[in-house]
């Protein structure tokens, strides 16, 4: 049976976390400097422990110290003392280092077609109508049985469609030029921001987020996401298609002693911002319905309003350190907080949310039946891994013995819709030349020059089989009612 995991505590009280209760999802809140990170890092550890796999963004590097053991930290050793924590000890967990650059850690990759219509259109901060001519493109490939696997698959199949709009306008719709230039140049820009380097192959398989090590410790998955967070659109993405596949591939798993995954989404308000009503609704949908699948999804920001209600109100465990109150939204926000913990009559939640100090905070995680505790003022456990980055070597030597060390490394390159199309246009051009020869006329210039023009730099394509030929996309795509 899983043990409790303890993450804070104070003179009167440990707050723990029940296993079978960690699918409830939950909430880390607080002001900058207030000791979030370290609060995540606490509940990671715990979670691996107890053989749980972990997956976590590292927007700043400070968690990628989780693969070293703690120590010679004095502050640590003055909080363990202070919380007489017998049972500590200094322990590095299992990590896995991911990274989309392919820099700091494996290479992170999906399709374009396993991204989807939806998700993308987002990506490339589509109007209504480019996002129907987007799904017009997607359509006309699973028709046709191309694959779409990569941005030059995608740009290319942009410039066909285009280039024969009269003939896909009656069975798909008006594909103008204009929308499809739009698209187009929303594509470069992506593509400057790094994107090509996400879509490709080989795609993530997302049985390697949910390792074991020898053991029997859950592995932390730590996407580094330092340079990622520059592109705060792409990151949001990246991280919502991995929820969302978890949430298509996974099977029903009904109450388990303990999760399948935890997934920690840090900096949340981005996943929320600007997005269109459709996709927050779903958003809500994939998160109350994932539980069932043993996934418990923890958001990390720093004001619960950035968390809408529809969402906050599924999030059972809770971690509130200080907040501000500078602003009148700073005000709203900590009534709020105050609000939604259930009551403890000897705190004045409103007050003390303010008076906090750094490692702090107030805690209320659900109870054996599923019920919240009553609100307590605690100091955050710390973790018996390093606090702060691991060096540049330690990360490296991690990357190294790994065993997924060169499985995701080395890009593969397969028949796509790119191929396709430069095929045939090559094709009609030899025709043409022999017809130019034959009839003693000048040779006519290649069609493909604008095929080729069209497409950047080649990211990795796959699977060009039978099977590819019915495209499947992962991203919301049963709940969505798109999926063919």
């Amino acid at each position: 049976m899983a043990n409790p995991i303890l993450i804070a505590k104070n003179n009167e009280i440990s707050s723990v976390i029940l296993p079978r209760m960690a699918n409830r999802h939950g909430l880390i809140a607080g002001a900058t400097g207030t000791g979030k990170t370290v609060t995540l890092q606490t509940l990671a550890e715990g979670f691996s422990k107890n053989g749980v796999p972990v997956f976590m963004a590292d927007v700043k590097g400070d968690l990628s110290g989780m693969s070293q053991q703690g120590g010679g930290n004095a502050r640590v050793e003055a909080r363990v003392q202070q919380l007489a924590i017998s049972d500590f000890s200094y322990a590095k967990c299992p990590v896995t280092f991911w990274d989309m650059f392919g820099e700091k850690g494996h290479p992170v990759r999906t399709t374009i077609a396993e991204m989807g219509p939806l998700l993308l259109a987002r990506l490339l901060n589509l109007n209504d109508v480019q996002a129907g001519v987007l799904n017009a493109i997607f359509k006309i490939a699973d028709d046709k049985g191309w694959l779409l696997l990569d941005l030059k698959d995608l740009r290319a199949m942009m410039q066909h469609a285009s280039e024969n709009s009269t003939q896909y306008q009656a069975e798909y719709g008006n594909i103008s030029a204009a929308s499809v230039g739009a698209v187009q140049r929303a594509l470069l820009q992506l593509e400057t921001q790094g994107a090509d380097m996400l879509f490709g192959e080989p795609a993530l398989n997302l049985d390697d987020l949910m390792q074991t090590d020898e053991q029997g410790r859950g592995v932390v998955n730590i996407l580094m996401s330092d340079k990622l967070f520059n592109s705060p659109r792409i990151y949001a993405t990246l991280l919502l298609w991995l929820l969302s596949e978890l949430f298509e591939k996974l099977p029903e798993a009904g109450d388990l002693e303990k999760p399948k995954l935890v997934f920690f989404f840090d900096e949340a308000h981005l996943l929320f911002n600007d997005a269109p009503a459709v996709l927050l609704e779903k958003i809500e949908q994939v998160v109350r319905l994932i539980r069932s699948k043993g996934v418990g999804v923890y958001f990390v920001s720093q004001n619960p309003l950035d968390i809408p209600d529809a969402v906050l109100g599924q999030l059972g465990n809770r971690v509130q350190h200080a907040l501000r109150a500078f602003t009148p939204r700073d005000q709203k926000a900590v009534k709020s907080a105050a609000t939604t913990f259930r009551v403890n009559p000897k705190l004045d939640v409103e007050s003390v949310i303010t008076e906090l100090g750094v490692g702090e905070a107030l805690v209320s995680f659900l109870d054996e039946k599923g019920i919240p505790t009553p609100v307590e003022r605690t100091f955050v456990c710390p973790p018996g891994s390093r606090i702060g980055p691991a060096t540049d070597a330690e990360r490296a030597e991690s990357i190294r013995t790994s065993i997924l060390n060169n499985v995701y490394e080395k890009q593969v390159d397969r028949e796509s819709a790119y191929e396709i199309l430069k095929a045939q246009v090559a094709a009609t051009a030899a025709e043409d030349a022999e017809l130019a020869e034959s009839s003693g006329k000048k040779e006519p210039a290649s069609r493909s020059d604008g095929i080729l023009e069209a497409a950047a730099k080649s990211a990795a394509r796959a699977i060009g089989s039978q099977l590819g030929r019915q495209i499947i996309r992962g991203i919301l795509g049963s709940i969505l009612g798109g999926r063919k």
